[in-house]
């Protein structure tokens, strides 16, 4: 889908705040307020727009131990990996799961309460799952960026 000027615009202002009244946007966008309701409909309807969240402090919830773990399967079978991704949808502390090319199968975005929480999670959840050869876990030391806004 192509996007003119003020389509981008109105994309860069729902990422920033989804909350935004058409009335606020029309404002920003020098529209009227039903050219912006229109825009936006067209944009959820052609799925650009695919849903609306609230983003959470993860500080305030307790959950800013933040784990990059690396997962090996023990081999590339469709069922392997098929099974896998089942289970790690089933996992609440694993927020984003990647599969990836090179040394590693899986990269997992986890975010747990402290060391303690993530041990308990590795023994209690993460390696009872089938088929995991290897795991490799990276700690957050500090969070240089996090965006959910993309540019177009």
């Amino acid at each position: 889908m192509d996007f003119d000027d003020v389509d981008k615009k109105l994309l860069l202002f729902l990422q920033e705040d989804s909350k935004q009244t058409t009335k606020e946007l029309s404002y920003k966008l020098g529209l009227s307020i039903t050219a912006v309701y229109e825009r936006i409909k067209k944009l959820e309807n052609n799925g650009v727009i695919s849903k609306y969240v609230a983003l959470l402090d993860k500080q305030k919830i307790n959950r800013d131990f933040i784990v990059l773990c690396h997962v090996k399967l023990l081999q590339h079978k469709k069922e392997y990996v098929l099974h896998f991704e089942k289970e790690i949808m089933n996992l609440h502390e694993v927020t984003e799961c990647f599969h990836v090319s090179g040394d590693y199968d899986y990269i997992l975005k986890i975010g747990v309460r402290d060391i303690a929480d993530y041990r308990n999670f590795m023994l209690t959840k993460l390696t009872t799952l089938q088929h995991i050869a290897s795991t490799h876990s990276s700690f957050m030391i500090s969070e240089v960026k996090n965006t959910t806004a993309i540019v177009l």
